[in-house]
């Protein structure tokens, strides 16, 4: 019998589309001719490199995908055929994918799916089972065989019409913030191929990042949405806790994961939003539907550079971050420092404790499984280690949980005062790949997580919605995303702001040096 892991149970992990293009003069439809061209000459046409080795197709988003299909100016078939070659080119060069699933989505082309997303391809993170489909958590001890059922959001995904051409990496359970797995080894940035993704959804945010999928099912439990999509420079939404489909796994204590997706532009976030929220008897939210525009609301904006553990923010974050605040308010929204009013360290300790007891709980069912202890050869350190932490802690975890749930009454009080809450997103750069390895021991790899992830977590507890904004760029040309959280229900304000930023100041046009488009 297969053990189900229960990751991120605990923790994790529209108009004119062609009008971003270089070409103004160059219709949509004699673009997608000249992408069937291209594909017509193989995934690497006479001339062409690897990374810039595609047609068109690669720089529409989402929307403007489906919106061409159903134009009858290509075909979903082609679709797919594109983006199978954009994969195939670009996997060697960041090793994002663990699982293809290229002839099931040649299959489903075919069948001329329906739906908002209908014929949009894309990846589903590999902590999520896909019926038919291995599901290998990202771990050596998993994955033998396929999964025989799927749940409820991978069911909205399929319903929505989307096309999944396999499964994205994503570290051991989705228990950190990079994706460098034992199982698969490292998945790479494809602004430096020497630097991490993030995590944990570090293999989705690669592939949009590298065009080789206009947006990626990615899930967060920590910040695993907003993390690699601040490292990988798009954009990345976190919906309020129960705005979303359940994932189909056991809730802990206090449910702190939800799906969602990394995306190249905001409005493809929203329409993955629209088809995947509860609109059923068990909503919690009144239903938001497609959000496609900005407001002409200006917000009261709290700016807070102040990380959970109180380390020092690279100097390129803190400046990213307080231009981003000048931004806002050249847009005539007011911005003022005051710090979220929540004791962060104490907070940061007991969603380590939280943290920890779901690996705790995977290494013991996986013990049970085996008959015998499990070790190195089964579960990576790092998820040792946090079992190690567990134990040395159980004695907190009740009290660990009463403080995560607190943050709720905190958060609303502060969002009485202020529409949104401005933070960095992480508190360094994106890391060098090593940095947060398999092979670095618990404590230094423990100080150096809490001091990259210095704001994220927070949400999670709190049942917020938060968005990583790529508006900056690192010196050395890494991105470094802008975070915005708001009120428990409110991701309108936050996709009616990105919108507005996205107008303002353009990312989409901006493409990492490994890309296939």
């Amino acid at each position: 019998m297969r053990l189900r892991p229960i990751p991120d149970s605990w923790p994790d992990g529209a108009s004119d589309p062609g009008g971003e293009l270089k070409n103004k003069n160059v219709s949509r439809r004699d673009l997608i001719k000249a992408s069937v061209a291209l594909s017509a000459a193989g995934p690497l046409a006479a001339g062409a490199t690897p990374g810039h080795a595609h047609g068109p197709l690669g720089d529409l988003d989402a929307l403007a995908t489906a919106q061409a299909i159903r134009a009858g100016e290509v075909t979903a078939e082609h679709v797919v055929e594109d983006a199978i070659r954009r994969a195939q080119a670009m996997q060697p060069l960041i090793n994002a994918i663990v699982t293809d699933t290229f002839e099931r989505a040649r299959t489903s082309a075919r069948s001329r799916p329906s739906g908002p997303l209908a014929g949009v391809p894309t990846f589903i993170k590999d902590l999520d089972d896909v019926r038919g489909v291995p599901t290998h958590s990202g771990s050596r001890s998993f994955g033998q065989r396929p999964a025989t059922a799927q749940g409820p959001y991978v069911d909205a995904l399929e319903k929505s019409g989307v096309l999944i051409l396999g499964k994205s990496a994503t570290p051991e359970f989705g228990l950190t913030s990079t994706t460098e797995p034992i199982f698969g080894g490292p998945c790479r940035n494809p602004w430096n191929t020497a630097h991490s993704p993030g995590g944990s959804s570090g293999g989705a945010a690669a592939l949009v990042a590298a065009r080789v999928v206009p947006i990626a099912h990615a899930t967060d439990g920590g910040g695993s949405i907003r993390v690699p999509a601040s490292c990988c420079g798009v954009f990345g939404l976190k919906p309020s806790r129960g705005r979303a489909v359940p994932l189909g796994r056991p809730i802990g204590p206090v449910d702190i994961a939800i799906s969602h997706a990394a995306s190249i532009s905001v409005r493809d976030s929203a329409l993955w939003l629209a088809a995947t929220e509860r609109t059923g008897g068990d909503r919690l939210f009144a239903p938001l539907g497609f959000i496609a525009a900005p407001a002409k609301r200006r917000l009261r904006i709290a700016l807070d550079c102040e990380t959970l553990m109180g380390t020092a923010l690279d100097p390129e974050v803190r400046a990213a971050v307080e231009d981003t605040a000048r931004r806002c308010e050249a847009l005539g929204h007011r911005v003022e420092n005051a710090p979220l009013p929540l004791a962060k360290r104490e907070f940061m300790d007991a969603f380590a404790i939280y943290w920890a007891a779901g690996a705790a709980q995977i290494a013991d069912a996986l013990e049970t499984q085996l008959g015998r202890p499990v070790t190195e050869a089964d579960l990576e350190p790092w998820t040792l280690g946090l079992r190690r932490h567990f134990t040395e802690h159980r004695g907190g975890l009740e009290a660990a949980i009463g403080v995560l749930r607190a943050s709720v009454a905190t958060c609303e009080e502060f969002f009485r005062d202020h529409d949104l809450l401005l933070t960095p997103t992480l508190g360094q750069l994106p890391p060098a790949i090593g940095q947060l390895g398999p092979d670095v021991s618990f404590q230094t790899y423990l100080e150096r997580l809490t001091a990259f992830v210095g704001f994220t977590p927070v949400q999670n507890a709190a049942g917020e919605p938060a968005m990583s904004v790529p508006l900056h760029w690192s010196k050395a040309g890494l991105p470094i995303g802008s975070h915005f959280a708001a009120r428990a229900g409110d991701e309108r304000t936050l996709l009616e702001l990105a919108y507005e930023l996205e107008a303002a100041h353009p990312w989409k046009h901006r493409r990492p040096p490994v890309c296939a488009t």
